[in-house]
């Protein structure tokens, strides 16, 4: 006999099947729920850190060194960027003497390090894992910016970078009703514009739960396999995803069998060098240094990948 859309109810009503359906609607309800909270939290951060005001604080010969790559990948944590700004940005940060590399770390950092990720791992997994979140990305973005930095990669720049002049903009200071208003439209639309990534993050993450062989799993990704972060760092790169989105899918990884490490590893891969960002950045970087830029950062990630599980382990 078949039953709704089909399905036999055997089927529908098998321990798998419900698994999947359970782990999708119950985390679906708590995942919103807590990007509507987070969200709105995090705007009004980020209203203290206009764009504007980051470039100020980096620029002007007051970011240098070591320590500018520490204060410019710090700085990434709590200032707004997204793919579609990659190109403003870095030019914004070259037009006001930022260097190369100081500049990479902080546009490392703030993709990577992400305010709702952060507190959604704290939520699902606790506050070690969420710190060792911040820890890893702070990191990768620090050494990242000073290996860029040290190669002296300028001349991969494109040249027309260096003739634009952007000029200053005035830093308006909104008041607290200005931010409350504009953390609540942001919060509409991030969630706009993450929903379907969530949906399908938790899609995955449910047929993982009722379905995936958990055998499959450790034989591939798990610690017996050397190459697990390797793997997982390959498959994450050409992957397009927000933090958000490949939260579910890590929560179910690791609850089958994948090292904590193994795990940071693919979400930071497919967070940090996403596809769209890649070819946004060719806008002004030339293929040799983009290409140095994506090596960099998956050496990284994997190095990265392999310490904490060594650590976790």
């Amino acid at each position: 006999m078949i039953g709704l859309f089909g399905l036999n109810p055997a089927f529908l009503n098998s321990e798998h099947y419900q698994g999947a359906v359970n782990f999708f609607f119950y985390d679906s309800m708590k995942i919103f729920l807590m990007l509507a909270v987070i969200i709105f939290i995090v705007s009004i951060i980020r209203s203290f850190f206009p764009p504007e005001r980051t470039k100020k604080l980096l620029g002007e010969g007051k970011a240098k060194g070591f320590l500018g790559n520490i204060f410019a990948a710090l700085l990434g944590i709590v200032t707004p960027f997204c793919s579609c700004s990659a190109v403003p940005v870095f030019i914004g940060f070259i037009e006001a003497g930022i260097p190369l590399g100081i500049t990479f770390s902080f546009l490392i950092s703030s993709p990577m390090v992400n305010e709702v990720a952060l507190v959604m791992l704290w939520g699902l997994f606790g506050w070690q894992i969420a710190l060792l979140y911040i820890a890893t990305g702070v990191i990768v973005a620090i050494i990242a910016g000073i290996i860029i930095g040290k190669l002296r990669l300028e001349k991969f720049v494109e040249e027309y970078v260096f003739n634009i002049k952007m000029g200053d903009v005035d830093i308006v200071i909104p008041t607290w009703k200005e931010r409350l208003i504009e953390a609540r439209n942001y919060v509409g639309e991030i969630l706009r514009k993450i929903w379907i990534y969530v949906l399908v993050g938790i899609g995955i993450g449910g047929i993982m739960h009722g379905y995936a062989p958990t055998g499959l799993l450790a034989k591939y990704a798990g610690k017996s396999n050397p190459f697990a972060v390797f793997i997982a760092v390959l498959i994450g790169i050409p992957l397009y995803s927000n933090a958000a989105g490949t939260i579910p899918i890590v929560k179910e990884l690791t609850r089958l069998g994948m090292p904590m490490g193994t795990a940071l590893a693919f979400m930071m891969a497919v967070t940090a060098l996403s596809l769209p960002e890649m070819i946004i950045l060719r806008k002004v970087l030339k293929p040799q240094l983009l290409s140095i830029f994506i090596s960099i950062m998956a050496v990284a990630i994997v190095i990265i990948g392999y310490l904490f599980n060594l650590v976790l382990g």
